[in-house]
């Protein structure tokens, strides 16, 4: 193997990591969305778990954030819950802060 060669796995070994986590981290900022979500929709325990994990499987449904957002915002709008989009969004980075945080700390472990 060639030093071109080495160089050349080692860039596409870090483009995969990198990509896979971050992944992991969208993945944890909307757990964590929404399990914040479900305490503002008065959902609590075991269904607040259920309900993170649709949030997390919403993002699924289309490239980028906006299937998660709208997800949220929708059941929001469905409990009387007001929230504007901005509000929504600028909470969101905070918890992709938040996410990246615990995943860099687990992974260090």
């Amino acid at each position: 193997m060639t030093t071109f060669d080495e160089r050349e796995s080692a860039f596409e070994n870090k483009f995969k990591h990198d990509k896979e986590l971050e992944f992991r981290v969208t993945n944890r900022r909307n757990k964590l969305l929404g399990l914040w979500a479900a305490q503002l929709l008065g959902i609590d325990g075991a269904e607040a778990e259920v309900y993170a994990k649709s949030v997390v499987a919403s993002d699924f449904d289309t490239p980028g954030d906006h299937d998660v957002l709208l997800k949220v915002l929708g059941d929001f709008k469905a409990k009387n819950v007001e929230m504007s989009e901005h509000r929504l969004r600028k909470h969101m980075d905070e918890l992709l802060a938040t996410a990246k945080q615990q995943i860099m700390t687990e992974v260090k472990l």
